[in-house]
Parts: C-alpha cells; structure tokens; sequence
C-alpha cells in the first residue's frame, strides 16, 4: 500500500503501532485531510503530535512545524527519525549551512517534517524561502503562546500569520494544551483562520486525584507523600535554588532525587532527564523548564511545592501524572503567605515605563550601540555581568526585557545552544605532514576523519564527550588537542557555546522616546492579576477540583469527579456518617488480613464500588494506606 492511499488508521497502526485513536483524534486528523484550518485544545499527554503527524503522513508534501522549545523539537524529530521517517529542526545556533542542507532535502522531498522555531520566520528571505518548498501543512504547537491574553504570550508567533501570505491554500493546525475560551478566540484571529473547526476535549482526568492543602512544613508533608505513594514522581518549584535545596534534602532521607532547571548545560540537563525517564532517579525536583515534550506514562505523582502563577500551568504541570491510565496523584502545598506575595506579583511583573527605559539605555551601552544602528544584530548577553555592571536587581532587568520583547524592540533568546564544530581547512598533504612532525596528534586526526563524514567539506558537528570515548582520554585533552590542530591551520574548530542572545529588532533610540503601548500593557497585567486569582481560588476551592479546572477552560459539561480532596470531604458529610464508618471498618478489618488490590477489595470485602474507591482515596489523603508498584494496598 502506497503512503498517500493509506488510512489514518493505517498510518496509526504502521508507524505508532496503535490499533485506534484516542477522543476526538480521528476527527481532528479527518478536518485537516479535508483541508480545514483546524484548533484542538487537547490535554496534556492527550496524543497532539499524533494529530498533525498522521496526516502529514498522508498528505503530498511536508509538514513544517512551529514550536518553541528547542528541547521540544529535539525530542519530536529523533522520535520520528526511530520510525524511519524523514524529519529535521532548524533551529537557534546552527550555521548557515547545516540549515540550507535541511531546506534543500525538503524542496527535495526527502523530508515530511520540517520542525522550525517561530523567531526564524522573522527574516523575509527565510519566508521567501517557503515557496519553493512543498508545504503541505503547517502544525502550530503551543498555540496558546499567540495570545498576548495567554499565561505565556511570545511575539515571535505573531510572526507565523505572515507565512500564510505566502502559502494562503496550505490548510493550518493550532494546537495547545489549555487555552480559555478568550485565548481560543485570539489564536484563531491571529493566524488568520479560516471557519476552522474547533475540537476540545474534556478535561476531566479520572485516573487523577486533585488535592491541596495549606501546609507550613512542606519538606515533611512531601516526604510523608514520597513514602505514602511508590513510583516515580516530579516536584515543581519556583526557584532554580530551591530545585536544589529539596532534592538534597529528600537525598538525605534515602529516597533517589536530583534536580533540574534551565540554567544547567544541555548535557547536564539531559543526563538528567534521561535518568529519570529510564528510572534510575525516582524523584526529580524541578522548575518548570523541566517535563514539556517527556512522555513518561508511569509518573505516580506530582507535587507542587510552591504555587504557580496560573491554573494553564498547574494544568499542564499536574497532568504529567498517571498518562498510563492508571491512578495518580497531583498535591498543591501552599502557606498563606505565599499567597499574599501571588497578589503583588503583578505589579513586579510589569515594571513602570522609567524602569523598562532605564533597562533599556542600560542594555544599549553595555553592547555598545549608538542611537539610529542596531537592527538585526545578535549580541551575547551575560546577566549577571549586566546587572553587576549596571547596578540592576533580577526582577527589574528580567521583566523589562519581557516588557521590550512584547513591544517587539528586542528579541531575547534565553538560552541559544551552539554545537562544537570542526572543519579541516588544510590539504591531505599538510596533513601528513603534519602528523610526521606531531605524532602524538595523529589519533585525533584519525578519528575525526573516520567519525565525521564530509569535515573536509563543511564544518560538522562533533562531540568532545564521543571523541572522548573513541581515544580513551580525558575531556581536558581532547579539548586541547582540537585546540591545537586549530592554532595549528589544520582545522577550524569552533567551541560549543550555551549563551543567552539579544537580537535588536529596531534600530537604538534615545531611551525617553522609547514608546510603550499603554492599553494593551495594562490589559495584560489585568489579565495575569486575574490568573493569579483563580489559581488563589483553585487552592481554597471547597467544590470539586476537576470540575473547577474545567470550568476555568470554557468545558461547563464537566462532573463531579468524587475522588479529589473536596469530593471526599462532601462524601463524609453527604453519605452519612453511620454508613460512611460502617463502611471504613469493613475495608480497614479486610487489609488487617492481607494486602490487596482496589478490585481485590471491591469484589470481596463487601463495600459497594462507589464507597470502596471514596474511602480509599480518603485513606490515602490520611496516610493510612500506602500502594506500592503493583496496585497492592498496605495498612500502615
């Protein structure tokens, strides 16, 4: 069967070995092949990339995709490459080259995927670019980030409206997590969409246990909860530092722990990561850097140690919990206090037209750019040099830049990561030479000629850490062994480089004419004060949990989960509370006898269904019971 007269189905159960879709899948993929631009607001780790790679699949052409994490892209394009198909990312840092081989093998068919991050659609020649490629579709992901009404508005994305000048008959896929019903209006109307249809799932998670509680001691709770609850779990926090703090802490008690964050290499980073997905690290405490793109389906649990700033990200953060289908739990720790700091956040978080003026005068003179030039250069940019230099505290320099990024005078890459590159720049018989005269280079020259196909022609991406491996020697002289070959004219070595970028979108001017767009400013900070309030509420909320998130997206269909902490609590008030203890010390008098499953305990102890699952989510919420890896059930 050829691909282009395969089914959905077919391309589901061939590529993905899935026999069907999940909810609302199959119509999504079915209004794309129809043509349709298309909005689907599906749960996280409700199967989106699945929506716009099925029908890629199918479709003559390539699929260019946006996205905004490079992290995100990474992962999306080796998992299709380990299914034989066809896909790259251009991305921040890589050289002019390596990004022209990755357009010419898609006006060359020999891509279905072409994965980009918003900021390059910024140039015209990359966008006059597209129309020599066979663009079948374009996949939004993250579409949320389109709305300056959303929880993480990024301007590069209004630049995504701009390409469909250029390919108007190429149909458009926007897809996101979470998205209120303002936010779906808004992503519609900036890319230009044309009646889509507009898919949204329930947000119901059944398998997940919603609680929060006001808790002073949050390290104990938390170790309470780690005992409690086997299998693996992620901790959120608000602060890189604190990351650390509590992964030392929960270290000392025994229980396998590291942490992660945006500031640590990218092979720091994802060693990490990689750990914790193959379960070798139990527990990773983390800022919220960590999880997007990571299908682990087995994650039992997730804590938030500190309050997010909005329900999308609690959502989304809480939702990397049970995606095996089984039960999982998402707890929410919160002090008083912590809230009271919530309530002033808004006005740190945009910061007065003079402190963003000031950032800005500041940000020119440190690169050194006079009034009138400026636009399209790309400068390093060290923060704490800056703020050492300038005298600036964190908050102040951190949310003007946002301030000036959404005002489209900068762009401000937070991390841009540049690969060690080598090229050799000299004749084979130099080469030779070369080696005769510095016998002890020879090995090097060696193994990059025989691991790096084509470093003769351009600059190639190598690994320090693989040549490393290959010649049995430490970092420390590989790196100065490449070093001397480069002092030495036989190759060209550049560095791999992990720096923050800002890139000047319009030419200096004096920082008093700077211009703020005042209305769309402060409609923004009422927008986030709101966000604020509703996460505030969420937490102090006495109806269910589920049902709350729910409204807050726009799904009013939404029931009564009966599992959550506020459902329980109803439960034992409603049902009675002869019938309710009555019911308790058949189930405790039971797991006196043995350990057993839910279904063990449903089907013998004599406990209707309903009752059973209350009583044992109750029971756990307590710390009476605890479950270990099989789904058996322990008195404590």
């Amino acid at each position: 069967m050829s691909q282009n007269m395969m089914t959905p189905k077919d391309v589901l159960l061939t590529y993905w070995g899935h026999p069907a879709f999940r909810a609302s899948q199959e119509e999504i993929i079915n209004s794309i092949l129809e043509g349709k631009d298309t909005l689907a607001i599906l749960p996280t780790g409700g199967g989106k990339s699945v929506c716009f790679q099925v029908p890629a699949m199918i479709l003559e052409g390539c699929c260019l995709v946006i996205s905004p994490l490079i992290a995100l892209m990474e992962d999306q394009v080796q998992r299709l490459q380990e299914m034989d198909i066809p896909a790259m990312a251009i991305m921040s840092g890589m050289s002019y080259q390596d990004t022209e081989n990755a357009l010419d093998a898609c006006m060359n068919d020999a891509l279905k995927f072409l994965y980009v991050s918003p900021e390059r659609l910024e140039t015209r020649a990359f966008r006059e670019r597209l129309l020599s490629l066979p663009i079948a579709l374009i996949a939004v992901d993250e579409a949320h980030c389109i709305s300056q009404w959303g929880y993480d508005f990024r301007p590069s994305y209004l630049h995504i409206a701009r390409i469909r000048e250029y390919l108007p008959r190429v149909p458009v896929i926007a897809l996101t997590a979470s998205a209120t019903g303002k936010v779906k209006e808004d992503i519609a109307e900036k890319l230009i969409m044309k009646n889509p249809n507009v898919f949204m799932t329930s947000f119901a998670r059944k398998n997940l246990r919603y609680s929060a509680e006001k808790c002073d001691d949050k390290i104990n709770r938390i170790l309470q909860l780690l005992k409690a609850i086997e299998g693996s779990g992620i901790i959120y926090c608000r602060t890189r530092r604190r990351t650390k703090e509590i992964s030392d802490l929960i270290h000392q008690h025994g229980i396998s722990c590291d942490f992660y964050h945006a500031g640590l290499s990218q092979e720091a980073r994802k060693e990490k990561q990689e750990k914790w997905i193959k379960g070798h690290t139990r527990i990773i405490a983390c800022t919220n850097a960590f999880g997007m793109g990571i299908d682990k389906p087995d994650v039992r649990m997730v804590i938030h140690a500190d309050m997010p700033d909005c329900l999308e990200n609690y959502y989304q953060e809480a939702g990397r919990a049970g995606r095996d289908g089984k039960t999982a739990h998402a707890y929410l720790l919160y002090r008083e206090t912590e809230m009271q700091e919530m309530l002033m956040l808004p006005n740190t978080r945009f910061p007065d037209l003079k402190n963003i003026q000031k950032v800005y005068h500041a940000l020119a003179n440190y690169h050194q750019v006079p009034t009138g030039i400026g636009q399209g250069r790309y400068f390093d940019f060290e923060m704490e040099d800056f703020m050492e230099k300038f005298k600036l505290g964190m908050n102040e320099v951190v949310y003007s830049l946002q301030a000036l990024k959404q005002e489209h005078v900068i762009s401000y890459l937070e991390r841009v990561y540049m690969p060690s590159t080598v090229q050799f720049i000299s004749d084979k018989a130099s080469i030779q030479d070369f080696e005769n005269g510095y016998p002890a280079y020879e090995p090097m020259i060696k193994a990059l000629l025989r691991n790096y196909a084509g470093v003769f022609d351009i600059a190639v991406k190598i690994s320090e850490m693989k040549l490393s491996w290959i010649l049995k020697r430490d970092l420390i002289t590989i790196h100065e062994q490449l070093a001397g070959l480069h002092r030495a004219g036989i190759i060209s070595y550049r560095p791999k480089k992990e720096t923050p970028q800002i890139c000047y979108l319009q030419d200096r001017i004096k920082a008093d004419e700077l211009y703020i767009d005042h209305e769309s400013y402060f409609k923004r900070k009422k927008e986030f004060t709101e966000r604020i309030e509703n996460m505030i509420a969420y937490a102090k909320t006495v109806t269910c949990r589920s049902a709350f998130i729910g409204r807050y997206f726009g799904d009013q269909k939404i029931m009564a989960c009966g599992y959550c902490d506020c459902c329980i609590r109803k439960a034992h008030s409603v049902s009675g509370e002869n019938n309710f203890t009555t019911d308790l010390e058949k189930i405790i008098q039971f797991l006196t006898k043995k350990s057993c499953t839910q279904e063990e305990i449903i089907l013998q102890s004599g406990v209707e269904k309903t009752s059973t699952k209350k009583i044992l989510d109750a029971l756990m919420t307590e710390e009476k019971i605890s479950i270990d890896l099989m789904g058996r059930i322990s008195l404590k």
